[in-house]
């Protein structure tokens, strides 16, 4: 696979998990809202993956060894992937009870985290569980902040 198709999915995939995860988690502790959960999940698939691939795009860009269609192929995958991991999530709220598809959507995104950072150690030819373990605990760590400022606020502002 091409590197800038790589750079897109790689970033596009991670960052819709773990934002996504910690934006639901957050915004379920917070509020309780299955209104509020879908309206950030939308949000982050647009706003959000809008904003991740102009970032890759000008960080690709500032690169002197990338061309002008290798930034625009990070660019479009990031977006693409980004948006579509999003999307992904608001599968869950759809058809379960709200509390039930934070926690479904929770090992879900685990899940995926986790065989694509399989995939990334396969490919460097690295062992995989000290790679997965990695990313697991990072995601983990965004999910848990997450959780307890989004509980925060509820007893705090409301």
């Amino acid at each position: 696979m091409k590197k800038s198709l790589k750079t897109g999915l790689g970033f596009g995939i991670t960052s819709g998990i773990i934002t996504t995860l910690g934006l639901m988690v957050g915004l379920n502790s917070g509020t309780h809202s299955m209104l509020a959960v879908i309206g950030g999940v939308l949000t982050i698939a647009i706003a959000d993956a809008f904003s991740d691939a102009l970032g890759i795009h000008i960080s690709k860009e500032f690169e002197n060894e990338s061309t002008n269609k290798e930034v625009w192929e990070s660019t479009l995958v990031t977006f693409i992937s980004k948006f579509l991991m999003a999307l992904f999530f608001v599968i869950p709220v759809a058809i379960f009870e709200l509390s039930l598809a934070i926690k479904v959507s929770v090992v879900l995104g685990i899940v995926l985290l986790g065989i694509f950072s399989y995939i990334i150690a396969k490919e460097k030819k690295q062992k995989p569980f000290p790679i997965i373990i990695e990313h697991i605990i990072i995601a983990t760590v965004v999910i848990a902040i997450s959780q307890i400022v989004g509980s925060f606020i509820r007893t705090t502002c409301l």
